[in-house]
């Protein structure tokens, strides 16, 4: 695995690790994670791509800016994917997978595209609990990096206790407390976020929505707004899984990406 370096348009630097071989997919990682949210699917993909798995600005390798705002995420990616040799496939997750859906709109790199549970706030009810945001933000101020994960993956998430120990017990946890400080901003940022279909009409690369039938309803309900959107998307609904299928159905969800990507 080798750790490559990419300049974003705002003059930041954005990292990503590189590994396996065939044609590029590029991985875009969810709120408090970094590239190593991936390592459970990494087997799976390295035998048929380059795999790039970003660590988006704030955590890991990756410079960051004052002020924050999250145009300067979908540059980020833009400015990953512009950087391959060659047109590439491209994966988001979550904060991560709106990321990809508008980079997707700079650059013309794009093979295709896997957007699974994208974060917006469609039906304008709100996608975070109420007063959940300054909870955090508390926490964060007493030093509790550890309960700001813990409470953003129970509350945000709907990740059932057993999911969020599990996940606990993982190497990637200790990379999510790191980025703690990212959870409230990218919360806020996700929420004001407005899904503009017209923006979005033209966008004709293939895209796979892939969400669990037990995630959160607002994913469902971006994914259908999204889905009738873009000329050439379909969702697939993974049976018996939430928000996290990399880690709760490691196998379900990298044979659906395979299927996809690999396929006409």
């Amino acid at each position: 695995m080798s750790l490559e370096t990419v300049t974003s348009s705002a003059g930041t630097s954005i990292v990503y690790w590189r590994s396996g071989e065939g044609p590029p997919l590029v991985l875009v990682h969810g709120t408090a994670a970094d590239h190593g949210r991936w390592t459970p699917i990494l087997p799976a993909f390295e035998q048929h791509f380059t795999v790039c798995a970003v660590d988006r600005r704030g955590r890991g390798g990756s410079g960051d800016s004052g002020d924050y705002a999250i145009e300067r995420e979908f540059e980020d990616i833009a400015a990953v994917v512009d950087s391959l040799e060659e047109p590439g496939f491209l994966l988001g997750h979550s904060y991560g997978a709106l990321c990809a859906l508008e980079a997707a709109l700079l650059t013309r790199n794009v093979r295709k595209m896997v957007l699974y549970d994208p974060v917006m706030d469609v039906t304008g009810e709100g996608i975070n609990p109420p007063g959940l945001v300054n909870r955090l933000e508390a926490l964060l101020e007493a030093g509790d990096r550890d309960g700001v994960v813990d409470t953003m993956l129970r509350e945000v998430v709907g990740a059932p206790p057993e999911v969020v120990e599990y996940m606990r017990s993982q190497p990637a946890w200790q990379a999510r407390v790191s980025a703690a400080h990212t959870i409230p901003r990218e919360l806020r940022a996700g929420e004001a976020y407005r899904f503009d279909a017209e923006r979005f009409g033209d966008l004709e690369v293939p895209t796979l929505q892939l969400t669990g039938s037990d995630s959160p309803a607002t994913f469902e309900e971006a994914e259908k707004v999204v889905a009738e959107t873009l000329p050439n998307c379909r969702i697939v609904v993974m049976s018996g899984q939430g928000h996290v299928a990399m880690d709760t159905g490691t196998e379900f969800f990298t044979t659906e990406v395979l299927q996809f990507l690999k396929g006409p």
